[in-house]
């Protein structure tokens, strides 16, 4: 497909990266030189300098060709005006970068239909929403949901003190009854699909789907910490902090924002009123003491800085607060700051571009089972996708034993309707189910592709 990124930030460049990756034909538009230089360094792809609200910049973008014009610059307006002449100008979808919390879901709603736009997103509510996830399952360090929360995939870290240390899967199962599959484990830089003879061992991170009651249950037969976070203290007062502290307050939690900036702690103060508001510089330890940080329940580091929301993150895991995450958008420092003990983090640029691909997989293959939902876990080596079955597929009345599945492949959840069945190999495909594959391989499109040919 013709793809136009108007944007090339932290985020922007993500998209651009993974979209490569599809073997999209890629034309990014950006006003810095300096940002433009880089972007043609990394990637080969296209690149025009200018305004994406200009129309002769759009022209020599190819924006009459356009399949997807996907604007993430850090203007909301800037992003919703492109989209729209883009739009006017040929573009067939448009997605637009919209994270301003003054704008609820109903004039979302009502810019999307007057502005022609295909979707809106918000990478601080997106990640928000995935940290709120970890807050209620302690023992995670990764909740991804599928066909409206009625299936989740968790993934778990092994440490020494596990219960499931030294198990092997099958061994684990007679010590849990919850009805969940292990669908991937990653071990270092490998990636196993396993069977039931698979042994944990420490340090790996085990992907496992089920309904949120089975994963409620499986935690509490392993005797894992199950009570939600419900005392958080947030460093940084971001607009992700704004959005996971909007969702926590609702969820009964007590929230304590802690910012250095006088006047951004007036806007929370009026903004959240239910939250507690500290002015002060939280990269500082006696400070972070002092506000409470070794009675709380939680603690996430949400600054503008990677690195310092490492370092600090890493002191709160040091004074043994139950669970700390971090908001981490440099990609070579996830595998670093999991290797120094630190189990959560979180990527707006990486959700969102998980976004962005499974949209464009979508568009590419909108005539059969195309991808409903695409999540990159397990460090983005391992795809976890939901396709909906279509009458005309070639799975359909089929039992799950007897698909020959392509290699490191998996059929991990079946969703009809409320049901939520996780797949012996008696378990028959229907038209109309959810189906939630993972797999190691790439490019999956159609439910049809996880056949082996």
């Amino acid at each position: 497909m013709n793809v136009i990124v108007a944007g090339c930030g932290k985020i922007g460049q993500n998209i651009i990266e993974n979209l490569v990756k599809e073997d999209h034909n890629i034309v990014a538009i950006e006003r810095s030189g300096e940002v433009i230089n880089e972007v043609s360094d990394v990637y080969d792809i296209t690149t025009v300098m200018g305004n994406a609200v200009d129309c002769d910049v759009l022209s020599e973008a190819g924006v009459e060709n356009c399949d997807l014009f996907v604007a993430m610059t850090g203007s909301d307006e800037f992003n919703m005006l492109a989209c729209y002449i883009a739009k006017k100008m040929g573009a067939k979808e448009t997605i637009a970068r919209i994270r301003n919390p003054e704008f609820n879901d109903k004039s979302l709603s009502f810019l999307r239909q007057q502005l022609f736009l295909s979707m809106s997103i918000n990478p601080e509510a997106l990640a928000a929403k995935d940290i709120y996830n970890t807050l209620k399952f302690p023992g995670a360090v990764k909740i991804e949901t599928f066909s409206r929360r009625n299936l989740e995939m968790v993934e778990i870290l092994v440490k020494e003190n596990s219960a499931i240390n030294g198990l092997s899967i099958t061994k684990m199962r007679e010590k849990s009854s919850a009805k969940c599959l292990v669908c991937a484990v990653q071990r270092g830089d490998e990636v196993f699909i396993p069977d039931g003879n698979f042994i944990f061992k420490p340090g790996d991170k085990v992907g496992i789907t089920a309904s949120p009651a089975e994963i409620a249950k499986f935690f509490k037969d392993l005797k894992s910490r199950t009570k939600s976070s419900k005392n958080i203290m947030l460093l940084g007062g971001s607009k992700t902090a704004f959005y996971l502290s909007k969702m926590l307050i609702e969820d009964g939690s007590s929230v304590k924002i802690i910012d250095r900036d006088e006047k951004r702690c007036k806007e929370l103060c009026d903004q959240l009123p239910e939250a507690s508001i500290a002015y002060g510089d939280g990269s500082r330890q006696d400070v972070l003491v002092e506000e409470g940080l070794l009675n709380v329940d939680a603690f996430v580091a949400l600054t503008g800085f990677d690195e310092q929301n490492v370092l600090i993150a890493m002191y709160a895991a040091e004074r043994n607060v139950p669970k700390v995450a971090a908001k981490i958008n440099h990609k070579a420092l996830i595998p670093m700051a999991n290797k120094l003990g630190l189990d959560s983090t979180i990527s707006q640029a990486d959700i969102t571009s998980s976004l962005i691909v499974g949209f464009a997989r979508a568009l590419e293959n909108s005539m059969g089972s195309k991808v409903e939902t695409l999540y990159k876990v397990m460090d983005g080596k391992v795809e976890a996708l939901e396709f909906v079955v279509k009458s005309d597929s070639a799975l359909v009345e089929k039992a799950v034993k007897d698909i020959p599945l392509i290699e490191n492949t998996l059929i991990a959840g079946i969703m009809r309707g409320r049901r939520t069945i996780i797949p012996s190999g008696d378990d028959v495909i229907l038209s109309g189910d959810n189906v939630i594959v993972i797999t190691t391989r790439a490019h999956l499109q159609d439910l049809s592709d996880i056949i082996k040919k």
